[in-house]
């Protein structure tokens, strides 16, 4: 089976279009094991994305919160977070997404809709993301017409356009709500995302290199062990963890191609082919050799 990947720029913006200018909304069903390692790495967009759960598990992580995922749950993504998704103790996992441009929803630039509802909920880092429970009943609420969407999707009707546009308004609506009901906190700013984003982008620009933690730390301009900190809070691994992860995950082209094990080794970074091998087998549950014949046969 074909794998699905998430393509990025340089400082991992995701490099795809969600809808087009028109109809800026794309609604897809995914399963997060279509992807290599049954994960999808770090990436972000400006669009808001909107996910139902609709079999099995995942765990979900938005900038530093993880969510466990099961069916029948959901989440609200922010614009401009960073996320990430990993396959739950192996279990399979179907879900849907629903991206789409804040702009769809406030039409005319500064008016009043994104002055005063949608940049209320999107320019505000405070709330990145908010997991939607089923037996919070403004939260079922959400659910049903994030699934009214999918069946909308199904039929496209000769309103499905209207349809949907309707719908993520009184989503938006019950979300302005909620996070406007909350107590007021000063909001958090932006320097942790931009380090964080910094430090992922420094790491995927440079994992095929002799890379140390003195060269990130560098990179971003503190200590060692605040860096070592900083990016376990946010991602919930090690420096070390994410760029073996990534090593991996992008040899797997190389292999896909019919490359040699000993020259994909030394093209992602690893000193020796040996230990590329051990790593493999850490993740993909399989050699190095195992995996390129499956895909070239």
């Amino acid at each position: 089976m074909e794998k699905t990947q998430i393509n990025t720029e340089k400082n991992q913006k995701e490099i795809k279009k969600h809808g087009d200018y028109s109809f800026p909304v794309e609604v897809s069903i995914e399963t997060i094991q279509s992807y290599e390692q049954g994960s999808f790495l770090w990436h972000w967009h400006p669009e808001v994305e909107l996910t139902w759960i609709m079999s099995g598990a995942i765990e979900y992580r938005v900038n530093n919160q993880s969510y466990i995922l099961k069916e029948g749950e959901g989440l609200f993504g922010n614009s401009n977070t960073l996320h990430s998704g990993y396959m739950k103790d192996g279990q399979e996992c179907t879900y849907l997404s629903v991206t789409f441009h804040p702009r769809f929803l406030y039409g005319y630039e500064n008016s009043i809709l994104q002055t005063k509802y949608i940049d209320f909920i999107t320019s505000n880092d405070s709330w990145p993301s908010l997991k939607l429970e089923k037996h919070v009943a403004w939260h079922q609420e959400v659910l049903d017409m994030i699934q009214s969407i999918y069946h909308l999707s199904l039929e496209k009707n000769d309103v499905y356009e209207f349809s949907i546009h309707i719908l993520l308004l009184q989503i938006f609506e019950k979300l302005y709500r909620h996070f406007s009901s909350l107590p007021k906190k000063k909001q958090q700013t932006q320097k942790h995302l931009q380090r964080l984003r910094d430090i992922i982008s420094f790491i995927q620009e440079n994992y095929s290199q002799d890379i140390s933690l003195d060269d990130v730390a560098a990179h971003v301009n503190i200590c060692k062990n605040e860096c070592c900190r900083f990016f376990k809070k946010h991602m919930n691994m090690t420096i070390f963890e994410y760029l073996l992860f990534l090593r991996i995950q992008n040899s797997l082209i190389f292999l896909k191609e019919g490359e040699s094990i000993t020259r994909t080794a030394g093209l992602v970074g690893f000193s020796s082919p040996a230990y590329y091998g051990q790593i493999f087998k850490r993740y993909m549950k399989c050699t190095p050799k195992e995996y390129r014949d499956s895909m070239i046969a």
